[in-house]
C-alpha cells in the first residue's frame, strides 16, 4: 500500500495520512481503519471524484464490498463501492484522539498535583 506519510503500526493519529491501496486485502484494512476513525475522511474515487465526509458503515462480505459516508456538503448519505476506490485520506481531526480512560486519569493525576 502506498502511504504518505509513513506511520508504525503502534500510532493512532492518522490525520494528514493518505492510503492508496494496492490490492484488496490492504483496501479492507483501510476501510476499516476508516470506519474506526473519528474523524472526516477525504474518499478518492478512481473516477476522479473526491467525496469529504464520515464513514459511518461498511459491509465486507461475499456479495457486497462498499462503504457507507456522511457527507459533510449535503444531507444523507452515500453508499460507495470498495472496487470504486483509489485512496483514502484521513483529512479531518480525530475528534477522540487522547480522550481514553488512560488519558482521562493522567490528566486528573496531573490536575491533582497543582
Amino acid at each position: 500500500m502506498s502511504q504518505d506519510p509513513p506511520l508504525s503500526s503502534q500510532e493512532k493519529n492518522l490525520q494528514g495520512s493518505v492510503f492508496r491501496p494496492t490490492s484488496q486485502k490492504e483496501l479492507f484494512d483501510v476501510v476499516d481503519q476508516a470506519f474506526d476513525y473519528r474523524g472526516d475522511v477525504t474518499i478518492e474515487l478512481i473516477s476522479g471524484e473526491s467525496l469529504l465526509g464520515y464513514v459511518f458503515g461498511r459491509t465486507i462480505d461475499g456479495t457486497r464490498a462498499d462503504l457507507e459516508l456522511f457527507p459533510t456538503d449535503k444531507p444523507g448519505q452515500i453508499t460507495i463501492q470498495l472496487g470504486d476506490i483509489a485512496a483514502i485520506i484521513f483529512s479531518g481531526k480525530d475528534t477522540a484522539l487522547g480522550q481514553s480512560w488512560e488519558s482521562w486519569i493522567q490528566k486528573k493525576k496531573e490536575e491533582g498535583r497543582k
